[in-house]
């Protein structure tokens, strides 16, 4: 069979066409980070209280009174959902009677907010929530509006690989970014709630797809070398500056159309890579199209000043194709007890990592402090994240590792409770650590898992906790919902979740240094906390670059 990084060694592995196509690949990401995380100041949720009609019928006294207190977070506060019922407070002002002396407030009658309400205008000027009321009886369209756009993230994840299979990495990374940009441009001109949702599930199918897309596109260009640092650092890397430069932009736009144009006018400038990121030479030699990926391979050595040899592909080679391989499917993820407790795991695991780090990402504007610097601190940890979970790889067993970093988000997240109301730095920096753990466990879960599975299942082992951690995504609005209620709830459901999986972990069989597993026959034992030392370890190279073939994305 043809070994294409043998193939194509004579290039190096950071030349001047490996360094181009790395940084555009891995800037390529910087508007997913702004799509991925936008909603929590498109659609936030500002303080609010019913609207009392000033028609000169309610005397100032009255007025003041008008909105009954309830108990929120051990705090009296003003109710956002009720008010007392205004004609009754109008007959009382016009009998000029006085409130808490002549008439007892709290035995006055409520009614709901039925000439809408009043926003606080102190940090959004409007987001979707203001714009269409949805609060209160309404409130439930919140989480939905973030969870329609992981449903289609969902769905685009589903799709995008066949798509790229069949019509090619760079057609639909092309394809999928000018859905994204495309349809948030529309958005901008929604006219009801309903139109952004339906366009903001669009939008996430273009958002996943464009991302893997990248990925895909990335580790099948570059060599050995570049792809490790593609795929364990660079992507995931910038993905986080989009996301940390996304409350800089909510910061000076506080408009929700504004900011939303602004966010999707840099997907445009990616318009000119048409004519610099070349198609997938892997993908073209799967489909015959040799010559193709010959002219792209020479084209590089050309820029990288190296001179190409005059026959790169053997025909022989790429002829040699194995059709002995016998046809795998979906049952064979349950056949045996082994791997059905494996699978099973894994989907628990893939869905409630997702849950941490989108429930505790999306949580952010319920944190006490400014949201805007909170947002950025949130984002700029996953950074240290990236390059911890790389080290981890490297050095310390899987099942160690992915404990470790998970019990160190799930503990820190349930210490939240623990914390004064009153020390707000505290909790966030709390929040920081929490997020560092989980995020660094999500982003490992792509390589245990695949390591996890033998070749002949393991795509199928990877999509289905890839989808799992796409049904965690489109749950984690409803533990943010919660927040709205208690704003340490989420913490305590989402940490108790987290360290539960982080301990079950330890039921998984390791796999460092171990070789790949290729048949059902090699498939790891489960051995509960037992652990065999491994007498045939890969070499340390040879282990980084399994990884970084393995490697996905750490949130999409």
């Amino acid at each position: 069979m043809l070994d294409y990084d043998q193939a194509t060694s004579f290039l190096g592995d950071w030349g001047p066409f490996q360094l181009t196509i790395f940084f555009l690949l891995s800037a390529s990401t910087i508007p997913n980070g702004f799509n991925g995380m936008s909603v929590m100041f498109l659609a936030a949720t500002p303080e609010h209280r019913c609207l009392v009609p000033d028609n000169g019928t309610l005397s100032l006294a009255w007025r003041n009174v008008s909105i009954p207190w309830e108990e929120r977070d051990g705090q009296q506060v003003e109710s956002r959902c009720w008010r007392y019922r205004l004609e009754t407070l109008r007959n009382y002002s016009a009998l000029g009677l006085v409130p808490g002396v002549d008439v007892n407030v709290s035995g006055i009658q409520r009614e709901r907010c039925l000439d809408g309400w009043e926003y606080s205008r102190d940090i959004y000027h409007s987001t979707v929530v203001t714009e269409w009321n949805i609060v209160c009886e309404d409130d439930w369209k919140g989480p939905l509006t973030t969870s329609l756009f992981f449903a289609g993230v969902l769905t685009g994840s589903f799709i995008s690989g066949q798509l790229s299979d069949s019509f090619g990495r760079k057609k639909i990374f092309f394809a999928t970014m000018a859905v994204q940009t495309g349809f948030s441009i529309v958005q901008v001109f929604s006219t009801s709630w309903e139109m952004f949702a339906i366009l903001f599930l669009i939008v996430g199918m273009g958002q996943i797809s464009n991302y893997v897309s990248a990925f895909i596109l990335g580790s099948e260009i570059l060599g050995k070398s570049a792809r490790i640092i593609f795929s364990t650092l660079g992507i995931c890397i910038f993905f986080a500056i989009g996301y940390m430069i996304l409350p800089l932009f909510a910061f000076f736009l506080r408009d929700w159309r504004t900011l939303l144009l602004a966010l999707t006018v840099p997907g445009l400038l990616c318009i000119p890579l048409w004519w610099i990121i070349p198609e997938s030479p892997q993908w073209l030699i799967s489909q015959g199209r040799i010559e193709e990926a010959e002219a792209i391979i020479r084209k590089a050595a050309k820029f990288n000043k190296i001179s190409a040899p005059a026959v790169i592909f053997k025909t022989a080679e790429l002829d040699d194709k194995e059709n002995s391989n016998k046809r795998h499917t979906i049952i064979d993820l349950v056949k045996t007890r082994n791997i059905r407790t494996i699978t099973i795991l894994t989907i628990l695991l893939w869905m409630i990592v997702s849950i941490g780090y989108f429930g505790v990402s999306l949580n952010t504007p319920n944190l006490n402090g400014d949201p805007f610097l909170n947002c950025f601190l949130l984002a700029a940890i996953e950074v240290p994240s990236y390059i911890i979970a790389w080290q981890l790889l490297r050095l310390v067993p899987r099942r160690y590792s992915m404990c470790a970093t998970m019990l160190l988000g799930g503990v820190v997240l349930l210490f939240i409770q623990l914390v004064p109301a009153d020390l707000h730095i505290l909790s966030t920096f709390l929040v920081m650590v929490g997020k560092l753990g989980v995020t660094a466990a999500f982003s490992m879960a792509y390589v245990y898992t695949a390591e996890l599975y033998p070749t002949v299942i393991r795509n199928m082992g990877v999509g289905v906790g890839s989808m799992s951690s796409r049904v965690g995504s489109v749950i984690s609005p409803y533990f943010v919902y919660l927040g709205a209620y208690n704003r340490l709830l989420p913490y305590i459901l989402m940490g108790s979740l987290t360290v539960i999986i982080g301990v079950f972990v330890l039921l998984f069989p390791e796999t460092f240094g171990k070789p790949l597993p290729e048949t059902m026959d090699q498939t790891p034992i489960i051995k509960g906390l037992r652990c065999k030392r491994n007498s045939h370890k890969d070499s340390r190279e040879n282990l980084e670059d399994k990884n970084a073939i393995i490697l996905m994305s750490s949130k999409f």
